[in-house]
C-alpha cells in the first residue's frame, strides 16, 4: 500500500522518476517512492518492488542515459519459459530461435501479488500483475491500477504517456476490457467491472458515487488515440449515469470523436488524426490454430490445424493490428509533409508514441490445456514482436520490451511419462514427438498460473534496466525512466 513513510529510493531510481512524478503530481496524485527488498527477499512495505535494487544498479550503465521518443510493451499472457520453449520446439526446433529471442538484453522479473496487508501472494492473476508494470504498485489480485488496502486509483504509464503529449495506443486479443488491456485504461476495484452492467463488484466506481464508470467507459474516457480487441459486448450495454446516461458506449465513443471499426477492411481504411475504436469480436478474439486438447492419459500423435475455421478471414492478424496501431500513432504527430503538428487529444508535436500489445490467449488455452491453440497464440504474439523489432531498427529511439503477465500450467516432459492430469502428443516441424503436460489442477477444473519468474527482453534506451532478476513493478520505472 503507498505511504509517505516509505524510505526514499536510491538516487538512479529517484531520477527514473522524474516525469512521472511531476506529471502525477500536476494530476494531484501522489506517487509512492520505492522501498529496497528486505534481506529475506520479501517487499519492504507494500507496493514496493523487490527489484528496485538491481533496476537501480542497471540505470547507471551508459544505455540508459539515451532517451526513448516511443515505448512498444508487448505481453504474452501466460507466456511462461515453458510456453515459449514449447512454440520454438514445434515450429522453428529445439536449436531455431523465435523473434523475441534476438533481444540484446534479457533477464527475468518477479510476479507476484499482495494481500490488502500487503503480504505476498505467491501466484498473481492478470489484474494484480498488469497493475504491476502499469503503475509500479503491487495491489491484490482482480484489482485494476489501484491500491491495496485503500482502493485509490494508481496512475499508469499510458496515462502519463498521455499527458506528456506522446500519441498512445493499447490493442490486445481478448476483449479489450478484460485485465491487462485495462490497467492501462482504468481504475477498478474488480476486474469483472467490464461494462455499465458489470458494476455489482465495483460500487465506489460508479459514476454515481464519484468513480470512472465501468472499464468499457473508462476506457473511452481515457483516450488513447488508438484501441483494438476483442469485447464489443461490453462496449454495447447502455450507460446507466451520467453525462452518457441512455447512450451504449460505442455511442459514447462516437461522441467523444473515435471512428468505430470492426474488420480488416475498416482498420486498413482508417485515417490518421482520428481516435480509432477497433472491436473485432463479440468477446475475445478466435484463435489462429486448433488441434485436440490435452486428454487424461494422453492424446495420439497430432499435428496443429494452423487455420481456424471458426475464425473470420475477416479479422486483421495480431501483426496486423501492431504494424497498422505503430502507422497511425506514428501519423498523429507529423502532418502531410512530414511536419509535426498537433491532432488533438492533448499531444504535442514530434513526442512519438507509447503502444501496448497484448497477446491475450495463450493464457486462455493455456487454462484450457489445448495445446495447438496456446503454439498458435504465441506464433501470433511473436509475429507482433518482429513489428515492433522491425520498426526499432530503424527507429533507434524507439524502446521495445516484450514480457508475460505470469507463467501457465504447460510443461514439456519426456514421450514416456505418465502424466497425473492431462496430456498431449504432438509432431513437430522437425517431425519429432513431443508430449505437454497439464496437471497443476484437478483435469476436471481449468489450469492455473504458477508463482515463477518469468523472462523479460528489451532493446533500445534503457533497456539495460531489465537485466539480472527485477520485480514486474521495475517495468514501470524502465519505461518512464526512458520518456523521462
Amino acid at each position: 500500500m503507498p505511504s509517505s513513510n516509505m524510505p526514499r529510493p536510491a538516487r538512479s531510481t529517484r531520477r527514473r522518476l522524474a516525469w512521472g512524478t511531476a506529471a502525477v503530481l500536476a494530476a494531484g496524485v501522489a506517487v509512492p517512492t520505492l522501498a529496497q527488498a528486505t534481506p529475506g527477499g520479501g517487499p519492504a512495505s507494500a507496493g514496493a518492488s523487490a527489484g528496485a535494487t538491481a533496476a537501480g544498479s542497471a540505470a547507471a550503465s551508459p544505455a540508459s542515459g539515451h532517451k526513448a521518443k516511443n515505448v512498444i510493451v508487448l505481453i504474452g499472457d501466460g507466456m511462461g519459459d515453458s510456453e515459449i520453449t514449447l512454440a520454438r520446439d514445434y515450429t522453428v526446433g529445439a536449436n531455431g530461435r523465435l523473434n523475441m529471442d534476438g533481444f540484446p538484453r534479457t533477464g527475468a522479473y518477479t510476479t507476484y501479488s499482495v494481500d490488502e496487508k500487503g503480504k505476498p501472494e505467491y501466484v498473481t492473476d492478470s489484474a494484480a500483475s498488469g497493475t504491476g508494470w502499469a503503475t509500479g504498485n503491487k495491489t491484490v489480485n482482480g484489482r485494476i491500477s489501484k491500491t491495496p488496502g485503500t482502493d485509490k486509483p494508481l496512475p499508469t504509464m499510458l496515462e502519463l504517456a498521455k499527458k506528456k503529449g506522446l500519441a498512445t495506443g493499447n490493442i490486445t486479443t481478448a476483449d479489450l476490457t478484460d485485465a491487462t488491456p485495462a490497467v492501462q485504461n482504468a481504475h477498478v476495484r474488480d476486474r469483472g467491472c467490464q461494462g455499465p452492467a458489470d458494476m455489482k463488484k465495483c460500487p465506489r466506481d460508479t459514476l454515481g458515487q464519484g468513480g470512472g464508470g465501468s472499464i468499457a467507459e473508462q476506457t473511452v474516457t481515457t483516450g488513447a488515440d488508438v484501441l483494438m480487441g476483442g469485447g464489443k459486448e461490453h462496449f454495447d450495454q447502455t450507460v446507466t449515469e451520467g453525462p452518457h446516461k441512455g447512450r451504449t458506449v460505442t455511442e459514447q465513443a462516437r461522441k467523444a470523436g473515435y471512428r468505430l471499426v470492426t474488420d480488416k477492411s475498416g482498420l486498413e481504411s482508417a485515417t490518421p488524426g482520428t481516435p480509432l475504436l477497433g472491436l473485432f469480436a463479440r468477446s475475445d478474439i478466435p484463435v489462429e490454430w486448433t488441434g485436440k486438447p490435452a486428454a487424461r492419459g494422453g492424446t495420439d500423435p497430432q499435428r496443429c490445424t494452423t487455420s481456424n475455421p471458426e475464425r473470420p478471414d475477416t479479422t486483421p492478424s495480431l501483426e496486423r493490428q501492431t504494424s497498422r496501431a505503430i502507422e497511425l500513432l506514428e501519423a498523429q504527430q507529423k502532418g502531410k509533409n512530414g511536419k509535426a503538428k498537433v491532432k488533438g487529444h492533448g499531444k504535442k508535436p514530434g513526442k512519438g508514441f507509447f503502444l501496448q500489445v497484448e497477446g491475450a490467449s495463450i493464457d486462455k488455452q493455456d487454462h484450457v490445456a489445448d495445446p495447438c491453440g496456446q503454439i498458435g497464440e504465441t506464433v501470433a504474439f511473436d509475429r507482433a514482436v518482429k513489428v515492433a523489432r522491425d520498426y526499432a531498427r530503424k527507429h533507434p529511439d524507439t524502446l521495445v520490451v516484450t514480457s508475460a503477465d505470469h507463467a501457465h500450467a504447460s510443461q514439456i516432459v519426456p514421450t514416456d511419462a505418465k502424466p497425473a492430469g492431462l496430456a498431449s502428443t504432438l509432431i513437430t516441424d522437425e517431425g519429432r514427438p513431443l508430449q505437454v503436460s497439464y496437471s497443476n489442477n484437478d483435469p476436471a477444473a481449468a489450469q492455473e498460473h504458477t508463482g515463477t519468474q518469468v523472462r523479460i527482453a528489451a532493446s533500445g534506451p534503457g533497456a539495460d534496466r531489465v537485466q539480472g532478476v527485477t520485480d514486474q513493478t521495475d517495468l514501470f520505472h524502465t519505461v518512464t525512466g526512458a520518456l523521462r
